[in-house]
């Protein structure tokens, strides 16, 4: 019979980091040792090192931060995200949550930490300006953001699991001036929309798998190979008129996303 093959030196570390982390002896948050002292404490290649953490942030298990270092991931397990009930007013506004991502958090028992927020005009991506029939070269009020959280009693280790950008129409954003201010309120951009005379009843989604760009990566501390999901969230007045657009990336890794609805109803006697 043939000799069972060793598992390489980078599943061998890498297996007992997630026996570690499983147990808890590395709980969420923890600082992990650099890669040079990791390699010193296995006596390993550099770049084994770096393979080993490479592979657990691939499985979700870790987060990176540039220049800051490597963590155990705050989110273990990935988050089921309910697509089709998390806008509904009285879960958005929950709470007094800014938006449906504040809300889902804090539901699921996590601490939602500040929004690192761009504020500006830009020119929107093609299927964006063609979605609201805008020229290519236009410019309209976008709102982008790294959303990170962190646990509940613990104010330092915080992990970002998604960076969104929204878009509005020109008009619709100068007739609701509030949008170009940090903090939308309660129930976030769909509320004030809402009270602007552009109330949304139907949203579309549609989701692709890519790789991250530079940027993205950086953001949300994965590494570059890794996948992400890509939401494009349009929201629709009952005139099937587009008034706003997000494009949503959150890590493969962390997140799963869940729909349900009725395709039959029971015969009544």
């Amino acid at each position: 019979m043939a000799a069972k093959r060793e598992p390489g030196k980078v599943e061998r570390i890498a297996s007992d980091l997630r026996d570690k982390i499983a147990r808890g002896v590395l709980a969420p948050g923890s600082r992990l040792p650099g890669v040079p002292q990791l390699q010193r404490e296995h006596g390993i290649a550099y770049q084994t090192a770096r393979d080993v953490y490479s592979l657990l942030e691939s499985e979700g298990l870790l987060f990176s931060r540039q220049g800051k270092g490597t963590y155990v991931s705050l989110v273990l397990g990935k988050i089921v995200s309910e697509r089709n009930r998390r806008y509904l007013p009285s879960l958005r506004e929950a709470g007094g949550a800014v938006g449906a991502f504040e809300a889902e958090m804090r539901a699921m028992g996590y601490d939602p930490r500040p929004v690192v927020l761009t504020i500006a005009k830009d020119v929107p991506p093609k299927k964006v300006a063609e979605s609201f029939g805008m020229h290519h070269r236009a410019k309209t009020l976008k709102r982008e953001r790294i959303m990170p959280v962190g646990l509940p009693g613990n104010d330092g280790t915080e992990e970002v699991i998604q960076v969104a950008t929204s878009w509005f129409p020109p008009e619709v954003a100068e007739a609701c001036p509030v949008l170009a201010e940090s903090n939308t309120g309660t129930g976030g951009s769909k509320s004030r929309l809402a009270e602007a005379g552009f109330r949304q009843v139907r949203l579309r989604e549609e989701i692709e798998v890519r790789t991250p760009t530079e940027a993205e990566a950086k953001a949300l501390g994965i590494p570059a190979e890794q996948a992400v999901m890509e939401i494009t969230h349009k929201g629709l007045t009952a005139d099937d008129r587009v008034v706003e657009i997000g494009i949503h990336v959150l890590p493969r890794s962390k997140w799963r996303l869940a729909y349900e609805w009725v395709i039959d109803t029971p015969d009544t006697p």
